[in-house]
């Protein structure tokens, strides 16, 4: 039975001996050709840069929206005669110049 055992466990250590080794030749390998990682930077730097417009536009555009929400919501509140009218415009008029300032800070800070 130990015999037999023995027999399996050198056969195992066999097998991930040649699996390791291969997977050793295999890491080796690709790092003997792997590129400089400056091109692949440079690349993920203007690619990021040229979504920084499209963001800001989107960003102007969900101000806007909210904008009008906003309004509609105030002036709702507005007719129907709620003393918290003033709060509510407030809070609205303050996310929209958040957002706006936030697109205008990005663009800014990011030189685009």
């Amino acid at each position: 039975m130990m015999k037999k055992c023995r027999w399996k466990l050198k056969s195992l250590f066999r097998r991930f001996r040649v699996m390791g080794s291969s997977l050793l030749m295999i890491l080796v390998s690709n790092v003997i050709y792997s590129q400089d990682g400056v091109a692949g930077i440079n690349e993920a730097n203007q690619k990021v840069r040229s979504y920084f417009d499209a963001g800001t536009e989107l960003m102007y555009a969900v101000g806007a929206i909210l904008g009008l929400i906003g309004a509609v919501k105030v002036y709702q509140k507005w007719n129907a005669g709620d003393p918290d009218t003033g709060k509510v415009a407030a809070a609205w008029f303050g996310s929209c110049v958040f957002l706006v300032v936030v697109a205008t800070v990005i663009k800014s800070f990011f030189g685009v």
